[in-house]
């Protein structure tokens, strides 16, 4: 019989010893349960030629079909990628629906000795959660907003606060984009239901009893959108302002995009949609600087120019209760650990 999950956190904590999910490797890149191994009963093409037969044909060829390539399929997985495995091992395996691809691999691994299970419902009943928790429930964790200009190494401060005990989301690491016009990283970002998927994982593992630190954010995340609930806690959230010298932010912006500074085409194309919010003249300068592959004074000019003014803004707009100022001087390494120490006895005393 299938496993039943009501909630999230309970099927997060499932205590099985591996998460198995043998949908197409196309629908597992898209999204998929939290340390999920792929081991597809179906690839693209043989799912893709299934489906075809299904509507085109008959349902019963399809069947036939498709009962003999998952089973080719599975049994080479048996084979190959889980011959190490004792008789002990219990696996907890899905598919879309928790259907035939889920029902027919399980009951395999089931006739060798192991203790598997499949999950009902399948990604399906998964996505129902992870929907509910993100969209439906209210947001259990009390958080605190870092806040400050663009360079003051927030991030890197979140990173701090972590390896000294504090709770933190870093929502720029979960949506794979440090959150600015020139944020993407390599990789690119995860689909939206695949950041869902990591958020909803980071936020059931944070203890609702203590403050959750989170950096100031807008709704999107580069293209990602941050769920109702959570920009709602978010805007609600008091705030700890940093502050830097900018001739610190400026070294630091330098060396934490180096990667889009040193890839001028990149750049102007990212730079140029600008012109009719800053002006030309403006973004004629910053071109100027790229040309010129003068790294510190671009960055510095788009702070003065285009960062700092669009915060300024914002905090004219959106009024926040704040906790607490904290300077981190240089940006060093000992002024960020220092900055954090700071960080965390305002925490402690929300």
């Amino acid at each position: 019989m299938a496993l039943t999950f009501k909630t999230l956190p309970e099927l997060y904590a499932h205590g099985f010893d591996t998460v198995i999910d043998v949908r197409s490797p196309a629908e597992h890149a898209e999204d998929h349960l939290p340390g999920a191994i792929n081991l597809p009963v179906l690839d693209n093409e043989e799912r893709a030629r299934v489906g075809t037969i299904y509507k085109q044909q008959s349902p019963f060829l399809a069947r036939k079909l498709g009962a003999a390539l998952v089973f080719r399929n599975a049994a080479d997985h048996v084979e190959q990628r889980l011959s190490h495995h004792e008789g002990g091992w219990r696996p907890l395996v899905y598919c879309w629906r928790g259907g035939q691809r889920s029902g027919s691999f399980t009951w395999l691994l089931q006739q060798i000795g192991w203790r598997a299970e499949v999950i009902e419902g399948g990604y399906r009943t998964y996505r129902r959660l992870v929907n509910r928790y993100l969209y439906k429930d209210s947001l259990p964790h009390r958080l605190v907003a870092l806040d400050g200009y663009t360079g003051t190494a927030k991030t890197e401060l979140l990173a701090e606060l972590d390896r000294q005990g504090v709770q933190v989301l870093d929502l720029e690491g979960l949506a794979n984009h440090r959150g600015s016009l020139l944020g993407g990283m390599p990789g690119g970002q995860p689909s939206q239901k695949a950041f869902e998927s990591r958020l909803a994982a980071r936020l059931v593992a944070l203890d609702p009893s203590s403050p959750v630190v989170v950096e100031a954010e807008s709704s999107k995340i580069g293209e990602r959108l941050l769920p109702p609930s959570l920009w709602s806690a978010l805007c609600a959230a008091p705030r700890i302002e940093v502050t830097a010298p900018i001739d610190a932010r400026t070294h630091y912006l330098v060396r934490a995009y180096d990667d889009i500074l040193s890839d001028p085409q990149r750049l102007r194309a990212r730079l140029e949609p600008l012109r009719h919010h800053r002006g030309h003249a403006i973004v004629d300068g910053w071109l100027a600087l790229i040309a010129s592959d003068d790294k510190h004074a671009l960055t510095r000019a788009l702070m003065e120019e285009h960062y700092d003014p669009a915060y300024d803004t914002s905090r004219k707009v959106h009024r926040h209760s704040v906790l607490g100022r904290v300077d981190a001087r240089a940006l060093s390494s000992h002024d960020l650990q220092k900055a954090a120490e700071s960080i965390g006895q305002l925490v402690d005393r929300f």
